[in-house]
């Protein structure tokens, strides 16, 4: 059984930095591509940032150049590096493993809240 465990969440002021992280347990992280996705209130949910296995990032048009998502194969974990956060990007964040093919598998991690605001 997979499983994600994500921490890093919280409260932070206009301007400042959280950093999130995804453990994913298991041999299996080497195989998949790791993505954070947000919902806010009364909003879709939405892809804003990936790593494929081989290191190439994508990010959200509105995030890019503050966002930063990185991996640790050797810890299984991922990372996404937010800063000047502003509070439009209040929302909810999920860690989403997919497998690589041609393995199938997308898993989720629990969410954390994320809150900017003065």
């Amino acid at each position: 059984q997979v499983q994600l465990v994500e921490s890093g969440g919280g409260s932070v002021h206009p301007g400042g930095s959280l950093r999130l992280s995804c453990s994913v347990n298991g041999r299996i992280f080497s195989i998949m591509t790791m993505a954070w996705h947000r919902q806010a209130p009364g909003k879709q949910r939405e892809l804003v940032a990936e790593i494929t296995t081989g290191g190439r990032t994508d990010y959200a048009d509105s995030v890019k150049g503050r966002y930063n998502i990185t991996r640790d194969n050797a810890k299984n974990t991922a990372y996404l590096q937010m800063d000047s956060l502003k509070p439009g990007n209040t929302a909810v964040y999920y860690c989403d493993a997919r497998l690589k093919p041609p393995y199938e598998g997308d898993y989720w991690g629990q969410g954390n809240q994320v809150t900017v605001s003065s």
